[in-house]
């Protein structure tokens, strides 16, 4: 692509994510999320490849469709109330409806059938991309739009992590996983929104740092699925023991950082009397611990002499820069023991 084309596209993400943040309007929250949408378009449909160009479009609709249920919340909203305002959400249901509309842009069960397969059609630097700046605007303004039925960002919750983690189980496709992967851990940050938001800033945070580690080692390593995944020793043997802890970090397992927001959320949950949710909770992150830990086990345990259905690839210098990696892959490890002084400014 024409690097003047990819700044333009860039500066209009950016653009639209910054509309977004600093409207306190509907219709400057609505326009900067359509910015957003569009700009990013473009660069999923670049390598004009069929599967990139269905993605693309599976992408659009869901999004148009939510940006217009958003649209239609907030004009429901004005006629109800008189307010236009972000903060001014009194009736019930223009509340539910963009609650529900921001679900679907974000991709939250039960509105996430399109996340999955609009992922897998993308390369993994737009994945990247679309796993985690695409999340910051809406996410901006569930924390803004606090809903007066509790119960709708409960279910939301629970869905999502019970359906991120069994819809990855059967996934041979990486790119599959990983968008299942973002499904359960949307569902945490959602279930405890309403009770810290705070603390779902902060799980955005980590999730952020770890799926950027992730998305990096597998685009250094070249891997799309499960087979090319167990052939990466022989590129990237330093590589391939990171990925395992970035993977178990993801999963939650201590003394990793992805154990730190779990820890603090199934607190604050049982603080707030939902104990059973928190244990529901908990049991989900076991569905998603299993096909990290199965990935971990594809890279480590089955090196030669097992045989393999993947040619093993040429061990050829990556030309990537890889101090992105190293400092985010450090962070997605090390980070657990500044858990006191995290709990401190995230839990007040």
């Amino acid at each position: 692509m024409n690097p003047y084309i990819l700044a333009t596209l860039l500066f209009g993400l950016g653009l639209g994510t910054t509309i977004t943040f600093a409207s306190s309007h509907w219709l400057f929250a609505w326009m900067g999320l359509e910015i957003n949408t569009l700009a990013i378009i473009p660069l999923m449909a670049q390598s004009h490849h069929p599967r990139a160009v269905e993605a693309t479009t599976k992408y659009f609709l869901a999004q148009a469709t939510a940006a217009a249920m958003l649209l239609f919340a907030s004009i429901s909203n004005a006629w109800l109330s008189g307010q236009w305002d972000i903060h001014q959400m009194s009736h019930p249901l223009p509340t539910t409806l963009i609650t529900l509309a921001l679900a679907l842009k974000v991709g939250l069960a039960p509105l996430h059938t399109w996340m999955p397969e609009v992922l897998q059609g993308l390369d993994l630097t737009t994945g990247l991309i679309l796993s985690t700046w695409q999340k910051l605007a809406p996410f901006c303004l569930l924390l803004q739009v606090q809903p007066t039925n509790a119960t709708v960002l409960l279910v939301l919750g629970i869905t999502s992590t019970l359906v991120g983690g069994w819809g990855g189980l059967n996934q041979t496709q990486l790119r599959k996983i990983l968008a299942y992967s973002s499904i359960a851990h949307l569902g945490w940050m959602i279930l405890v929104l309403q009770f810290s938001p705070s603390l779902t800033f902060l799980t955005l945070l980590v999730y952020f740092i770890m799926t950027f580690s992730l998305f990096i080692s597998f685009k250094i390593s070249n891997a799309t699925n499960i087979n090319t995944l167990a052939t990466s020793w022989a590129k990237a043997p330093a590589l391939t023991s990171i990925i395992p802890l970035i993977l178990l970090s993801l999963g939650g397992l201590p003394p990793l950082t992805g154990f730190l927001p779990k820890w603090l959320i199934l607190q604050e949950l049982t603080k707030q009397g939902l104990a059973p949710l928190a244990t529901v909770a908990a049991l989900s992150a076991l569905l998603s611990l299993f096909f990290y830990l199965r990935l971990s086990y594809a890279m480590t345990l089955t090196m030669t002499p097992n045989n393999l259905t993947a040619t093993l690839p040429w061990r050829l210098p990556s030309l990537q820069t890889t101090l992105p990696l190293a400092i985010a892959s450090s962070a997605t490890i090390c980070l657990l023991p500044l858990a006191p002084a995290t709990a401190a400014l995230f839990t007040w």
